[in-house]
């Protein structure tokens, strides 16, 4: 089953990808696409909104005979996913409480 993600989630997922190691386009939306059905359409305006916002830096680096853009977390960008992995596991305690029998609270 694959559940819709909300911006916020999106913006989880590539922080966190790009914190592990830089990453082009095509290679983040493959790792996305495990969780959920996101077309690479919707991914490129993300990474441009992150990038405006100071999340991301991009450079080019060629790759057989053509460039390849790749996308690095900034240091403003692991604190906001410093602030959205807090926020998620906080998210995921109450949810998981519910599953489980208990009361969101």
């Amino acid at each position: 089953m694959i559940f819709p993600l909300s911006p916020p989630m999106f913006d989880l997922l590539i922080l966190s990808i790009t914190e592990q190691e830089d990453s082009y386009g095509y290679q983040l939306s493959q790792k996305i696409k495990n969780v959920s059905g996101v077309k690479d359409s919707t991914l490129y305006p993300i990474l441009k909104r992150l990038q405006e916002q100071g999340f991301l830096t991009v450079y080019d680096q060629p790759f057989q005979g053509r460039n390849r853009r790749y996308y690095r977390i900034t240091d403003s960008g692991r604190e906001r996913y410093q602030e959205l992995m807090e926020e998620w596991q906080l998210h995921k305690e109450a949810i998981d409480r519910i599953l489980k029998g208990g009361s969101e609270e």
